[in-house]
């Protein structure tokens, strides 16, 4: 079983961020499951923990979570060109101590999506520009930008067949960078 963990750049209680993070997960193929990391609740990053050796027990849980996954999705939306600063947060308290290099050589799907015409363009490269640093390697192709996501689901609440398709070839070109990393 491949274990994905799942982070979500919004805490908007209605997100479309989270929102397409659920569609992403619901395409995935069997042997698949999927954790959701909250990041609300994190202290933002202080090199004093690791340095004094008194990381906070929440950091240090999850830590351990993040570590116990095989591959990632993340889905952002756009704050002034860039991530919103609790997924950052979340990158920097779970990428450090640097050695321990719990995001290396673990793949991620980056979907951005947004009600504005750009799609979050901006924050999907800055995340993908994060993950190469800290050596996960990013799905190429399909790069998922949603623009009007508002436009994406229908009277319903359901996505609209043609963006699900979408984030499908998406997943299928994730489950294939996957399986590059665990043969």
């Amino acid at each position: 079983m491949t274990k994905i963990g799942v982070f979500v750049g919004s805490l908007r209680k209605d997100s479309w961020n989270r929102k397409v993070a659920n569609e992403l997960v619901s395409l995935l193929p069997e042997g698949y499951e999927t954790e959701f990391f909250e990041i609300g609740n994190l202290p933002l990053y202080n090199e004093d923990w690791d340095q004094s050796g008194s990381v906070p027990e929440v950091v240090q849980d999850f830590r351990k979570a993040v570590a116990g996954v095989d591959a990632f999705i993340w889905t952002t939306p756009e704050y002034n060109r860039g991530v919103p600063g609790v997924l950052k947060n979340a990158i920097d308290v779970a990428s450090k101590p640097m050695q321990d290099a719990v995001f290396a050589g673990k793949p991620s799907l980056i979907a951005s999506a947004s009600t504005g015409s750009m799609g979050g363009f901006g924050s999907n490269h800055h995340l993908r520009q994060t993950l190469v640093f800290v050596n996960s390697p990013v799905v190429a192709q399909p790069e998922i930008y949603l623009s009007f996501i508002d436009k994406a689901y229908d009277e319903s609440g359901k996505m609209k067949a043609g963006t699900r398709d979408f984030l499908a070839k998406g997943i299928e070109a994730f489950t294939k960078l996957i399986g590059h990393y665990q043969a």
